[in-house]
């Protein structure tokens, strides 16, 4: 049933009874218009999304310029509305909060990639003045996962991996954990449909049998603390449908076999409330080691607060129980728009509040700014993105007793870059509770960790691969690629030097008479060190750079016969490394030349259809990354060329594929089986069971294009008893 406008009216009204619902009013008067004959792919009006985006806004309890902002978000996108249209009508404030929204669908973006960058590094300055962009933001995320069973299964599985991988994160970073769940099992339905299905067929005929139960268990707790003399609230619930997948795929049971996918939250009135309630849940039932958090004393970055404890319970099942106050569940529910006020007139600002506990609760998204302030590559920055929000976490303390929060699985080097950038240059070891560990050790919650340093250790490559906070990656690819250019320089300067010696001029003078500013600005550069760089990575060829500084009467008079201007990369490939001959077969233009040597990496073997990115390798052409490979991002931006697939030639690559599934009999056939009616010959297979009735296939086969591996990834993800499929 579609919502009615009056319906958002009422809502509003509900917990605003002065707002302003003739401004409202306007506003969708204004929308509807803007959208009058446009409809969505489900065939309803376009304005029941706007509609839908003010709902949930109206559910965060947000104010009168956020619902309008919602009604209005896509009136510039995808009408003849203007920003200055709309300040006129509705004021600076809607504007702003629209426009924040507002994607950069203006502006021709090279790739898809580039494009979600920039949008999201436009929202994320805009979230960082004022929070409701953000906010509003993920009320049209989750109107659009609502509703896109209308769109075509391609659109479906992009969207839905994007929500799952930022914005249901942002939801929780935010504290917002209704959001945070609805976005999570709406992606999971259209990631994973048959596993998705099967889960809710399976929780629909337990439900009966687990409603008991959580009865029977809250009913005693409540008895219990009743007559420790606790005034409480006791809730049960099972955890969602993403979290119990998860929950299958990282036991290896099924359903049935899980024990511990019911949660029990327990509301008291005060903080000593809490630890009482701790006290009788474990004297009542016997508590898990290792599975007790405080979160009151040591809250979330989001301010989430809450203790949480696992217990054997009622029938030997593992249950959780969470206690909070009825503050602490308010923001744990609704997160930042719990915080939501104005305060002397002015809006909530976010991390650069004067307010201390507004900065405490914006410290995450201060930190990220300042990350991605300086990440120019679109991909490297959507990588650390998604690094910094996932939440899972743990606590450390310096020998100082001060604590650290790192994302889990951080190890030593991350916790030596949060402390300071040198620390973490000369970080050699670790003590960890007084005993020395090696550089990757996982940190745990509660170790007191103190960093080793000396003068002569230098970061190198390897601590990339085990390194996990964006902070860490950033400034150890910056050291890396300093270095690189460093080399780089001296390098390009020596055969610059041999170059300049044919034509009778000195490296020294050249450069002491800005020659080699000049020569810099004439091959599009900044400045005459990147102009060596460029050199000494094999982008510039030192013959151009004497064209540009040796005047033609002395070329002249050195050479006998002018050299054939030829493209800079193109050159590179003949004299530096070698032109391929005969037919070409890699199907790869570079810099718009179809016959330079390339080779693939093999770290993400691209194939006809990926995102690609080159880079100049000496000696060895330019080598092709798909444009999200890990590789490619800790590569220097300088080196890179631009590289696109050649559509004429389609030459099959070879490509690897990772199936997770269960280990019973007749299914490894079935997935042979499959790759037979799709025409495809599986070149090597790799199979191996798990302890936990589980098996890991690897499958190595060529594919035409990118097109035939997802129907091949998609008929093997149809497959009863198949967990996962991801390329490898």
């Amino acid at each position: 049933m579609q919502l009615r406008f009056q319906d958002l009216l009422t809502r509003v009204e509900g917990y605003h009874p002065t707002a302003d619902l003739d401004l409202i009013k306007r506003t969708y008067d204004f929308a509807a218009k803007a959208h009058d004959g446009q409809l969505r792919r489900s065939g309803d009006p376009y304005v029941v999304h706007p509609l839908g985006v003010a709902a949930t806004i109206a559910e965060l309890k947000l104010d009168v310029a956020s619902i309008c902002a919602g009604l209005l978000h896509d009136c510039v996108e995808d009408t003849s509305a203007t920003t200055e249209e709309i300040t006129k009508l509705f004021g600076p404030e809607i504007s702003f909060l629209v426009e924040g929204v507002t994607k950069l669908g203006k502006i021709p973006w090279n790739t898809k990639e580039e494009r979600q960058a920039e949008n999201f590094r436009k929202m994320l300055l805009a979230m960082a003045r004022d929070i409701r962009v953000i906010l509003i933001k993920l009320a049209d995320r989750v109107d659009n996962m609502r509703t896109l069973d209308a769109m075509p299964p391609e659109k479906q599985e992009r969207i839905a991996r994007e929500t799952m991988e930022i914005y249901a994160p942002l939801a929780n970073r935010l504290g917002i954990q209704w959001i945070k769940v609805e976005l999570e099992d709406l992606s999971f339905k259209y990631l994973y449909p048959n596993e998705y299905n099967a889960l809710v067929e399976k929780v629909s005929n337990y439900h009966k049998e687990r409603q008991k139960y959580i009865d029977d268990v809250a009913a005693t707790l409540k008895r219990e603390l009743s007559e420790a003399g606790v005034e409480c609230h006791v809730y049960g619930r099972p955890k969602h449908l993403w979290s119990i997948h998860q929950k299958i795929l990282r036991t290896g049971r099924e359903l049935e076999q899980l024990f511990d996918i019911v949660a029990f939250r327990v509301i008291v009135s005060d903080v000593r409330a809490c630890y009482e309630t701790l006290g009788v849940v474990h004297s009542k039932w016997t508590p898990i080691p290792g599975r007790f958090k405080d979160f009151i004393a040591l809250p979330k970055p989001n301010m989430y607060q809450s203790l949480h404890t696992s217990v054997i319970g009622p029938r030997a099942e593992r249950m959780e129980v969470q206690i909070r106050t009825a503050d602490m569940h308010r923001v744990a529910e609704e997160g930042i728009a719990a915080h939501w006020r104005y305060k002397e007139g002015r809006p909530f600002e976010g991390p650069d509040s004067k307010d201390e506990k507004d900065r405490k609760r914006f410290a995450w998204l201060r930190q990220l700014m300042e990350w991605q302030r300086d990440l120019k590559d679109p991909t490297e920055f959507i990588e650390t993105v998604k690094i910094d929000l996932f939440a899972d976490e743990v606590y450390v303390f310096t020998p100082k007793g001060d604590v650290k929060a790192l994302p889990k699985g951080a190890n030593p080097i991350d916790l030596a870059y949060s402390i300071h950038t040198e620390v973490g240059h000369h970080c050699s070891g670790a003590r960890v509770n007084g005993l020395i560990v090696p550089l990757r050790y996982t940190l745990r919650n509660g170790d007191t960790v103190e960093i080793i340093t000396t003068p002569n250790q230098k970061p190198n490559k390897d601590w990339l691969k085990y390194v996990v906070t964006s902070s860490a990656k950033a400034k150890i690819r910056n050291y890396l690629r300093q270095a690189e250019r460093d080399k780089s320089k001296q390098l390009g300067r020596e055969l610059l030097e041999r170059e300049l010696r044919k034509y009778g001029y000195g490296f020294a003078k050249v450069q002491k008479a800005g020659d080699l500013d000049k020569a810099a600005v004439t091959l599009r550069l900044s400045s005459g060190d990147d102009l060596l760089i460029a050199v000494g990575y094999g982008k510039v060829l030192p013959a151009d750079v004497v064209e540009a500084v040796v005047p033609e009467d002395k070329r002249k008079e050195v050479v006998a016969e002018a050299a054939e201007p030829q493209n800079a990369i193109t050159q590179l490939a003949s004299n530096l490394i070698r032109r391929v001959t005969g037919r070409q077969t890699a199907g790869i233009k570079v810099a718009g030349e179809n016959d330079v040597l390339v080779r693939f990496a093999k770290c993400c073997s691209p194939v006809v259809g990926d995102p690609i990115v080159g880079f100049i390798t000496r000696g060895r052409g330019v080598t092709v990354h798909t444009l999200g490979c890990q590789k490619a991002v800790d590569q220097d931006p300088d080196r890179r060329v631009d590289v696109e697939w050649d559509g004429k030639l389609k030459t099959p690559r070879p490509v690897s594929i990772q199936v997770v599934c269960a280990d019973k009999p007749g299914l490894l056939a079935s997935i042979s089986q499959s790759f037979n009616q799709l025409g495809v010959n599986i070149s090597q297979a790799n199979c191996r069971s798990l302890d936990d009735n589980r098996a890991v296939n690897t499958f190595s086969f060529n594919v035409a294009d990118l097109e035939q591996l997802k129907t091949v990834m998609r008929a093997l993800q149809r497959l009863s008893g198949v967990f996962s499929v991801s390329r490898m």
